[in-house]
């Protein structure tokens, strides 16, 4: 099987995309699958290919502007149009094509694929463009749908929906990370459900999850008989940050030894103005490499993923490997990665135009496990278990293997 797995210079490449194509790339090694990686918009200045631990790198750079071409999206239509052309020059090997997608681009890209060659073409509904402003609020979602007179954001889901729509149509099969994704693909996409398949996220599982736990704690400064909150992820209005802020405002309060680590980079203004009067209890570390990053989830009292919209929760799954017990939003595909065994779950408020979280009940979870430390370690413990009985890198790598062959 030839498989060529698409990539995109962009910042979903950066956080969870990028992880799934590394965790997917690294399952596969030494499998049956010959493995080109295409990076597309990238920022390398001309074609590039090169060969590492027998895996084939593709760089196609961006597009060069067309000021004749005024519409993005013609653009981007044509980017793709040359895309395809391209691979006809370089594929030599034309039997048994599978062009496997990350990101939902542009319906023609797929239904070029089919057309210039003999192959199938599978996606992965990573996320949708338009939980990022309605979030995990589908009665509000349903209802801008069903709008005939819309205002400009009613207009603007409309049109992110309906693109996505069309593009996951024109594929051969979909890959979604949850039974939420898979309803709505099913009930609002009106995909055919057996062109669907859910397969959840799997990540390779650290060497030795013994630390030094003194060493390390000295080495991030943390003084003696300080109790770690820990997040990790952008610092985005989806990941739910600001609500944590304002939760963690009320714990210190109850819990003056409580320190709030936010590991990520992002809007930072919004935060330091959540935080000011608790800024000397909270640690902004930026964008950590992961190894760095590990070492916290390590030393952490306690993880917490108030995300608003979570297609799966990688975060999550990474603290379950740690043993991190969790407090998290009860959203999407977030709410079936953590169950009652391995985290505290908060539903989200759904207001007709907004989603929110209560931050009195959020401060009450994380109170809980910061003041009850056996129950929270047994929660770690059945958190690491849950993880390798349903997240683990073999798991996935047999998942999608079976997929690929399938088809």
């Amino acid at each position: 099987m030839n498989l060529y797995i698409f990539n995109e210079t962009r910042r979903g490449a950066v956080f969870g995309i990028g992880t799934y194509i590394r965790e997917l790339i690294a399952t596969l090694k030494n499998s049956h699958i010959r493995i080109y990686l295409v990076n597309l918009l990238s920022d390398k200045p001309q074609i590039t290919m090169e060969e590492v631990d027998g895996i084939r790198y593709w760089y196609f750079p961006e597009p060069i502007p067309d000021i004749r071409v005024s519409e993005p999206s013609e653009q981007r239509q044509m980017y793709f149009h040359n895309i395809v052309y391209l691979l006809q020059l370089y594929i030599q090997d034309k039997n048994n094509l599978l062009f496997h997608l990350n990101f939902p681009q542009c319906g023609s890209f797929a239904d070029e694929l089919k057309n210039t060659f003999e192959c199938k073409v599978v996606s992965v509904v990573h996320f949708s463009h338009w939980g990022f402003t309605v979030f995990d609020n589908l009665t509000r979602l349903r209802s801008i749908l069903n709008e005939v007179d819309s205002d400009s954001f009613g207009d603007e889901v409309k049109k992110m929906f309906e693109e996505e729509k069309s593009y996951y149509s024109k594929v051969d099969h979909c890959i979604c990370l949850s039974e939420y994704m898979h309803e709505i693909l099913c009930q609002d996409y009106e995909l055919d459900t057996k062109n669907i398949t859910v397969i959840p996220n799997g990540l390779s599982d650290v060497p030795d999850t013994s630390v030094d736990f003194d060493f390390l704690r000295k080495k991030w400064n943390i003084c003696t008989g300080e109790k770690i909150i820990l997040f990790a992820g952008r610092l985005d209005e989806v990941k739910g940050i600001r609500y944590l802020i304002k939760a963690f405002c009320e714990v210190v309060q109850i819990c003056p030894e409580a320190h709030l680590i936010i590991a990520g980079s992002g809007n930072y203004d919004t935060c330091l103005r959540e935080a000011k009067t608790v800024c000397t209890k909270i640690t902004f570390t930026g964008l950590l490499e992961k190894d760095e990053l590990y070492e916290l989830y390590r030393i952490a009292d306690i993880g917490v993923v108030p995300s608003l919209f979570e297609p799966f929760g990688y975060v999550a799954t990474e603290m379950m490997i740690h043993a991190l017990p969790l407090v998290v939003t009860a959203t999407s595909g977030l709410n079936e990665v953590v169950d009652h065994t391995c985290g505290l779950k908060i539903s989200l408020t759904e207001l007709p135009d907004n989603t929110e979280i209560d931050t009195v009940l959020l401060a009450q979870k994380i109170l809980y496990l910061l003041l009850h430390p056996t129950e929270a370690k047994e929660m770690g413990e059945n958190g690491r278990k849950r993880y390798l009985a349903n997240y683990s890198a073999e798991i996935f790598r047999r998942n999608m293997i079976h997929l690929y062959s399938s088809l």
